[in-house]
């Protein structure tokens, strides 16, 4: 499973990545299953189009995924962490989106569009001189490599020698963060918390993390204090689940949040495109019953967020599809 797909399914457990998943659904399964249980009324079509939008979570149904700095204790100091919050106060998740679309789409290098938005954004302006060796870690896809490549342009501003090493997922980069062996990785408030809670207290430890982004941060705060990882500013950037429509498909159906879509297109004709786990999991399908009351009439198993579902939805064959937040196909 590629770093991505750990928020486009739900979280199960803080190591779910590892493998969990695995036995909760049928890998690289496709096809749509019988209408669900409980959808009734005449539900919403699927409509082809070429643009993709978000629909508004308005009941937070998704926790806060927001992109965050994690830190090796033993070089924290005020003048490094100030330079990592540069970089967040830089980014929301537009800007976000625009730096993927920049490297998926019109094919930049991470390293290409991360220059040109420091320099847009005047990151380097200011910071505090620093000094020693600093090695950033990255995962291995290109969002995570373009925020490597940010941290590398503030860090190196403030005065530090900086390089950017791509080590993989985060069972492999983590314990790295906590012996110190790298000094900085780029991360996600949410997923980040559930892991480290996980890995203290079991699969089944009670999730540390919520819609509200200061009860994430502080959870996510304390279990690091105890690994030796401290974590700098949150960005409002968001990397995590998210429902997406075509343009065509809003406009035609009025709809503009998940509760729209709910009141206005629960039944047989909606269906719903995700990952083969998705009707199990409580922030895709199961959540999306829970949550908003709204049952699609058929769910087409596809892929997590990638670009089986945003082609089903854009071809006309879905209704609603479960994306990620900072997909760079969804530029405006």
């Amino acid at each position: 499973m590629s770093p991505r797909a750990r928020l486009a399914i739900g979280a199960v457990g803080a190591l779910a990545a590892a493998g969990i998943l695995s036995g909760c659904g049928n890998a690289g399964s496709s096809g749509t299953q019988a209408p669900a249980a409980g959808a009734s009324g005449a539900g919403c079509a699927p409509v082809a189009g070429s643009k993709l939008v978000v629909l508004d979570d308005d009941k937070k149904l998704q926790n806060t995924d927001n992109v965050i700095p994690a830190i090796s204790a033993k070089v924290a100091k005020p003048e490094l962490v100030a330079a990592l919050d540069k970089v967040s106060d830089a980014l929301d998740t537009s800007k976000l989106i625009a730096l993927n679309k920049a490297v998926d789409v019109d094919r930049k290098t991470p390293k290409v569009a991360a220059e040109e938005f420091a320099a847009a954004q005047k990151i380097t302006d200011g910071l505090a001189k620093g000094s020693g060796k600093i090695v950033v870690g990255s995962a291995d896809f290109s969002e995570a490599k373009i925020l490597g490549e940010l941290y590398r342009i503030a860090l190196t501003g403030a005065g530090y020698q900086v390089t950017v090493q791509t080590i993989g997922n985060r069972e492999l980069y983590e314990p790295a963060l906590e012996k110190g062996e790298i000094q900085v990785v780029p991360e996600y408030a949410a997923t980040m918390a559930d892991f480290l809670n996980g890995k203290a207290n079991g699969k089944d430890a009670a999730s540390v993390s919520s819609p509200d982004l200061d009860k994430t941060v502080s959870g996510l705060k304390t279990l690091g204090d105890k690994v030796g990882i401290t974590f700098g500013k949150p960005s409002t950037a968001q990397d995590q689940n998210a429902f997406a429509v075509t343009k065509e498909f809003a406009d035609k159906y009025g709809v503009k949040t998940i509760s729209d879509l709910a009141d206005k297109c629960s039944g047989q004709a909606t269906v719903l495109a995700g990952p083969p786990e998705c009707p199990q999991r409580p922030k895709c399908q199961a959540g999306l019953v829970q949550v908003y009351n709204f049952k699609a009439g058929t769910f087409s198993s596809l892929d997590a967020g990638g670009p089986q579902t945003k082609s089903a939805l854009k071809s006309g064959s879905a209704s609603v599809g479960l994306v990620l937040s900072s997909d760079g196909e969804l530029a405006g």
